[in-house]
């Protein structure tokens, strides 16, 4: 199952993130959640000490970050390259 943070939501909602942008990354998220494949697509496990495995996943400008937990997928942030790497770091 594929799980979106408040701040994802939040962002849709206010149109931050277009529709079609987010539509893709959903139905991405929703084959690696089918097939648990990650060279499916562009996605890098993110370099850093953190308590989990982080992973980024690249359509076009824009990225996405997210975690594995158990067999569920926990999004945490989609936005441009600019806006994502500035607040991750």
């Amino acid at each position: 199952m594929v799980y979106y943070e408040n701040r994802v939501t939040k962002a849709i909602k206010k149109g931050d993130i277009p529709h079609h942008i987010f539509n893709t990354f959903h139905n991405a998220f929703l084959s690696l959640d089918l097939t648990k494949d990650l060279n499916l697509f562009d996605i890098v496990r993110l370099q850093g000490n953190y308590n989990r495995d982080y992973y980024r996943l690249r359509k076009g400008k824009y990225r996405s970050i997210f975690y594995f937990s158990g067999n569920d997928i926990f999004v945490i942030f989609i936005g441009k390259r600019e806006e994502v790497y500035d607040i991750w770091q």
